[in-house]
């Protein structure tokens, strides 16, 4: 198994990287150059370097990710694509990604840029919380505790 973060706006990178580590899992985070640093990750910890499109991260991540590996992501459409390779995946608030419920964001997602495209606005997402951040991390908790020996 081995965890991939779609990491160019994770909030829980660290929760990520602390939880994973202290388990000796694997972490890739997947980030655009223009979010290139020198700072050395921990031991177990890679990360690996995309064009600045759009869609380059995502690519990246179906190309890499294998069934049973960890996908945290906020994209819908990565959601969905990591489902299908047998991936569990996860959103930044601790939401669990699963067949039944992806076909609803996707529905979601395309209504919203309808309406977009229209000339109309819509809500963004929700400001993300200290809650939100204790609610993923309990959530990953509970997701690499099915995983032990």
């Amino acid at each position: 198994m081995q965890i991939y973060i779609d990491a160019d706006a994770c909030p829980v990178k660290n929760i990520i990287i602390e939880e994973a580590s202290a388990k000796e899992i694997p972490v890739t985070l997947v980030t655009s150059i223009s979010h290139f640093s020198t700072k050395e990750q921990p031991p177990g910890v890679e990360t690996v370097y995309v064009d600045t499109g759009a869609e380059a991260a995502d690519y990246r991540i179906i190309k890499l990710i294998k069934k049973g590996d960890i996908l945290v992501t906020q994209d819908y459409g990565l959601a969905s694509l990591g489902l299908g390779k047998g991936c569990i995946v996860l959103h930044h608030t601790g939401y669990v990604y699963t067949s039944e419920n992806i076909d609803q964001l996707l529905q979601s997602r395309y209504l919203s840029a309808m309406i977009r495209k229209s000339g109309k606005r819509t809500k963004g997402p929700k400001p993300f919380t200290e809650e939100n951040r204790k609610e993923f991390r309990l959530r990953f908790k509970e997701i690499l505790a099915q995983f032990q020996d």
